[in-house]
């Protein structure tokens, strides 16, 4: 029997303790105990990105991280990302340049384009697509997921409104 650890970590701003098992992998920690299934699983062996989150300001693949790993950190989800009752202007972009088929990869792939325009705000776009290298889509060729984060860079330059949630 394995005595499980006490954690805390804080999720889109609001602080949880819980008491885990020490192999319990930050992913599953987000959508089995705090029921923030917006993370996707795709692979568990960080090939994919589905499952990409912020933890401590830093992009992450949250099915290769320890929950316990995350002890006294600050994870950003997907369903943190935007402001309540509105989207965020990475999201606004996914929508308006249909960055998204199925939508399987997206959340993974809006945190990804989130750190990637937190650190470089004007991409060209070889960056990126570097930027993403690491997030598998299935459905688009990527050409419009591109011009998703274009397009959320150019938002995110001309609003008013700070992109980057508290706390980031």
């Amino acid at each position: 029997m394995t005595t499980k650890r006490s954690i805390t970590v804080t999720v889109n701003g609001q602080q949880h303790q819980t008491e885990v098992e020490p192999r319990m992998l930050l992913v599953h920690y987000l959508r089995e105990v705090l029921d923030l299934t917006g993370t996707h699983i795709g692979c568990n062996t960080s090939q994919c990105g589905a499952c990409v989150v912020m933890l401590n300001g830093e992009a992450i693949k949250s099915c290769t991280v320890l929950a316990v790993q995350a002890d006294g950190g600050e994870v950003l989800t997907i369903e943190g990302l935007a402001p309540e009752g509105g989207l965020h202007p990475i999201q606004e972009g996914f929508w308006e340049k249909h960055g998204l088929q199925c939508g399987f990869c997206t959340p993974g792939m809006i945190m990804a384009s989130y750190q990637l325009l937190k650190n470089n705000p004007h991409p060209t776009e070889t960056e990126i697509r570097r930027g993403l290298e690491g997030n598998i889509c299935r459905c688009t060729g990527y050409q419009n997921i591109v011009k998703a984060v274009q397009d959320a860079s150019e938002r995110m330059s001309t609003s008013a409104e700070t992109p980057v949630p508290a706390g980031d």
